[in-house]
C-alpha cells in the first residue's frame, strides 16, 4: 500500500485483494478444511476469466432476453415484485449459474486424479463446495467491484467535483463492497456450494439438492438486489440473513464431514 501512494488505480487493487483475502480466511477458518492454496486461486481466477469472455454475453442473452430478468431503464417505472422477479432471473439465476461453473469443473478435474490428489483437489463433500464456491464468489466481487461499481462512481464524482473527490468517494464504495461480501456473493456462491457438495455425497437425490441450493441462493441474491433499492435497512436484514444460511451451512457441512476428525475447526487439543 505504501508503494501505491499517489497511484489511486494500484491502491485499490491492493486495498481490494486484502480485504477479499481477510474475508475469505474469517470462511476458510471456518471451514476447517485443508484446500491447496492454488486451487482456491485458480477457481476465482476462472470466474473472472468467464466473466471476461463471451460467455458472459450467452449467459446475459439468455437470461436477461430470453427469460424475464432485463433490468429495466432510467425512464421505466416497475413494482417492487416485478423487480425481485427480474433480479430472480437476471442476477440471482444468471450469477449464481456462472459461479457454479468453475466449481463443476472442480468436481471433474477431480474425478480424473488419482489418490491422493484426488482427495486433496477434488470435490467430494459439502466443505469443499464452501470453499470453492466462496472462492469463486471472490473473483467475482474484485472483478465486478474494480471493473464496474467503482470506476463508474468515481467517475461520476469526478465530473461533479473534481478528481480528488472522485477517487475518494470510489474509495469509499470499494470497502463496503468487498467487505460485504462475506454476507453479499460469498454467503450465496458459499451456500449453493454447500448443495453441490452434498449432492456429491448423495448421489441419488443429487438433482432434488442441487435444485434446492440452486433456487434458494438465487433467492437471497435476488432479495438482497431488490431491498437494496428500497432502504438501507432492509439490506441490512437480507445481509444478516444471508450469512445466517452460511454459517449454518458451515457447521451443517462439518457435522456431515466423512473426514471431521481431520477438522481443524473441530478438534480440541490438550495436553
Amino acid at each position: 500500500m505504501f508503494a501505491t501512494v499517489g497511484k489511486p488505480e494500484a491502491n485499490q487493487i491492493i486495498v481490494a485483494v486484502y480485504i477479499a483475502f481477510a474475508a475469505y480466511y474469517f470462511i476458510y477458518q471456518l471451514c476447517g478444511k485443508h484446500k491447496p492454496w492454488w486451487v482456491l486461486l485458480g477457481v476465482g481466477l476462472s470466474t473472472t476469466l468467464i466473466l471476461l469472455s463471451p460467455l458472459l454475453d450467452l449467459f446475459i442473452f439468455i437470461f436477461r432476453e430470453i427469460l424475464p430478468g432485463s433490468l429495466p431503464s432510467g425512464q421505466e417505472s416497475i413494482t417492487f415484485t416485478e423487480w425481485l422477479v427480474r433480479m430472480f432471473f437476471g442476477a440471482g439465476l444468471m450469477e449464481e449459474l456462472l459461479k457454479a461453473l468453475p466449481v463443476a469443473g472442480i468436481y471433474f478435474i477431480g474425478l480424473g486424479l488419482s489418490s491422493p490428489w484426488r482427495e486433496r483437489v477434488g470435490l467430494w463433500e459439502p466443505l469443499d463446495g464452501i470453499l470453492l464456491g466462496a472462492a469463486s464468489a471472490v473473483g467475482f466481487t474484485l472483478l465486478e467491484t474494480l471493473g464496474q461499481y467503482v470506476p463508474e462512481v468515481t467517475q461520476n464524482a469526478a465530473i461533479q467535483a473534481g478528481a480528488e473527490t472522485g477517487q475518494l468517494v470510489g474509495l469509499q464504495l470499494l470497502i463496503p463492497r468487498i467487505l460485504g461480501s462475506i454476507a453479499g456473493h460469498m454467503a450465496y456462491s458459499g451456500y449453493l456450494g454447500y448443495f453441490i457438495g452434498l449432492a456429491v455425497l448423495k448421489p441419488k437425490l443429487a438433482g432434488q439438492i442441487l435444485l434446492v441450493g440452486y433456487l434458494s441462493a438465487s433467492a437471497l441474491h435476488a432479495l438482497w438486489n431488490a431491498t437494496g433499492a428500497i432502504s438501507g435497512v432492509f439490506l441490512v436484514v437480507v445481509g444478516v440473513l444471508s450469512y445466517a444460511f452460511l454459517m449454518a451451512a458451515i457447521l451443517k457441512a462439518r457435522a456431515l464431514s466423512p473426514n471431521r476428525e481431520q477438522n481443524f475447526a473441530t478438534r480440541f487439543f490438550g495436553k
